[in-house]
């Protein structure tokens, strides 16, 4: 199973190409704000770009363990996948995630979380994002 990594940050012109791309696949939405992953700068204009995603946690899963109904299932590789049909929208998985990196949808009522699809990664014109074989 594979992981997205954000390992070529440096590269990042703050395109959110990854992130529209995230969106329009996964929540058939073209807003950012719909996106599993999230660009920002770390200092205003001059900044350096980060991204903010799933870390795609293993042993303890934090997230999962704070969902009270079992709709966020840990993935083989890692991080989780989320059960719509359990999900309450409690948000319980929002606050428990230790990278701040699972986002409530407020239309949805539900989590959006990184699935590790590596569609971002794919449109990323500079190379900034990897879906890697667990390991690497």
């Amino acid at each position: 199973m594979k992981v997205l990594r954000a390992i070529e940050m440096n590269r990042c012109i703050g395109c959110f190409s990854c992130m529209i791309t995230c969106a329009a696949v996964n929540q058939q939405d073209h807003s950012i704000m719909k996106s599993a992953i999230r660009i920002k700068t770390s200092g205003g204009l001059t900044g350096k770009f980060i991204a903010i995603v799933c870390q795609a946690c293993k042993d303890d899963v934090p997230c999962a363990e704070a969902c009270p109904t079992g709709a966020l299932v840990k993935r083989q590789a890692g991080g989780v996948l989320l059960d719509k049909e359990k999900c309450v929208g409690c948000e319980r998985c929002v606050a428990a995630c230790t990278v701040d990196a699972i986002y409530f949808d407020l239309d949805t009522k539900r989590p959006i979380v990184c699935k590790h699809c590596g569609v971002c990664a794919r449109f990323c014109p500079h190379g900034c994002l990897r879906l890697l074989e667990e390991g690497q």
